[in-house]
């Protein structure tokens, strides 16, 4: 059954589907595969083995992954299971339902095996929560996997499932994937389920080896559903079948420094030049272009929008609770910020939102004269754990993770699609994802680009060396 350990969802479906494997096999396998690799690098911290064997024996499920293993992030309600958010204060908590993307999961025949670990409620662009321990780098266990869908993403890479459920606020998604060399497509606000989401910073979808396999389940998920603020018009075409075109000539402006022009780490701008040689090698223009992004104001509107996001998604859990936490039941700077969350005033965070939205204006006009927007994903290559840890000092930490994560919460707050794609690895064998944006609602113009980009140069054949 290791045979199967590199195929895509899609592959495995079609094996099961014509009964050459059965889904209790690959889910046996699946199980072993993770009981011999977690413990090299943590991905997995919930593991719901008996149930996952159980709905494998059904001949009731049905959909395209139809008895696929699969993973979820423990930052969504799966009901019955464990909903510990990476924080002290939700350890013992059950989640009580499911979530709307929670069900559509499920309804996709995706076998749910296990949770997969997060930083405290998804803040950080690591993975290393006091409660769970530190996600691992695949590539190279003394380096992170990224956050805050690092479990995810390792666990994708390692080999123990082909794609699993991550979500992105922030650059949650492209991140980890980015850190390690896989598919991270960050959808449209409006375009997947997630809620309660009041902001709209976050998305749900997933991490994966393969661009059919985000494709095909995006195909499955998509619609917000009754009652959401945000929604985006489901395309004509489905998702999956615009991997397999090739795009129109894409006219795409590329940066390689930040947005006020700083300076980023040699292997990302490396990166961003061999993605931008490579587009041009398959026919599109590439041109140095970047869009006027006021650095310090912007950073700032953030950092009203997200602590007041944390700040009002604790409260919500605190009445399935039945309290608030304690000041010892959350990380020091998850503390911080809830305070400060807690302490931001209407006007700030509505003069907030309105210059975010003057910046999406921007964005959209910016669009006008191109289809994508190139860059790193990150500033640097993955960080290694630890060096993101907490000082005390939360403006020198705030400025610190912003220089790392300068690119991908622009696709946060203007509700545009992005991708982190796997081209390029670095001389100490770390990959470096290359990201590029689009206009909202155009994810098939990124998925017709990676489509070409992966059969250009195929990355499904590399596999860490640290591997089960």
């Amino acid at each position: 059954m290791d045979s199967l350990q590199w195929l895509d969802a899609t592959d495995l479906a079609t094996l099961i589907n014509k009964k050459e494997v059965s889904s209790e096999e690959i889910v046996q396998s699946t199980i072993e595969r993770i009981e011999r690799i977690n413990p090299k690098v943590n991905a997995v911290n919930s593991k719901l083995y008996e149930a996952g064997l159980e709905a494998s024996k059904s001949d009731r499920i049905t959909g395209p992954f139809a008895g696929v293993p699969f993973l979820m992030k423990d930052l969504e309600f799966y009901e019955g299971t464990s909903y510990s958010a990476g924080s002290r204060y939700l350890k013992d908590f059950t989640a009580p339902v499911d979530s709307e993307y929670s069900s559509k999961i499920r309804n996709a025949g995706l076998i749910t095996i296990g949770k997969t670990n997060t930083c405290e409620f998804g803040l950080l662009p690591t993975t290393e929560p006091t409660l769970h321990g530190p996600t691992r780098n695949p590539w190279s266990l003394e380096h992170t996997a990224g956050g805050s869908s690092g479990g995810a993403a390792a666990a994708v890479a390692f080999g123990m499932v082909p794609m699993a459920h991550a979500s992105d606020g922030g650059g949650s998604i492209r991140i980890p994937a980015s850190c390690c060399g896989l598919f991270g497509l960050k959808v449209s606000r409006g375009r997947n389920p997630k809620y309660p989401d009041t902001i709209g910073l976050s998305v749900n979808h997933c991490v994966s080896r393969s661009v059919r396999n985000s494709a095909r389940l995006l195909d499955w998920t998509c619609g917000s559903g009754p009652g959401y603020p945000f929604d985006v018009p489901r395309p004509e075409n489905s998702f999956e079948s615009e991997v397999s075109k090739n795009p129109r000539k894409l006219r795409i402006a590329m940066m390689t420094s930040g947005f006020n022009g700083s300076s980023i780490h040699d292997d990302s701008k490396n990166a961003v030049l061999d993605a931008a040689a490579l587009c041009e090698s398959l026919g599109h223009e590439v041109e140095l272009a970047s869009p006027s992004i006021h650095v310090e104001q912007y950073n700032h509107a953030f950092s009203i929008l997200w602590p007041t996001s944390l700040a009002q998604g604790i409260s919500s859990l605190s009445k399935l609770i039945g309290r608030l936490p304690s000041e010892d039941e959350l990380e020091p700077y998850t503390w911080e910020v809830v305070k400060r969350g807690n302490a931001i005033t209407g006007v700030e965070y509505l003069s907030a939102l309105a210059y975010l939205q003057q910046v999406t204006r921007e964005m959209t006009q910016f669009f006008s004269n191109y289809d994508l927007l190139l860059t790193a994903t990150l500033a640097e290559p993955p960080l290694k754990i630890g060096e993101l840890s907490y000082q005390g000092n939360r403006e020198q930490y705030v400025n610190r993770l912003n220089e790392w994560v300068p690119y991908t919460p622009l696709a946060n707050t203007t509700g545009m699609p992005a991708m982190s794609v796997p081209l390029f690895w670095n001389n100490d064998g770390l990959p470096i994802g290359v990201h590029f944006m689009a206009p909202l609602g155009d994810e098939a113009t990124l998925l017709q680009l990676a489509g070409q980009l992966e059969q250009a140069r195929p990355w499904k054949n590399r596999i860490p060396i640290i591997n089960g």
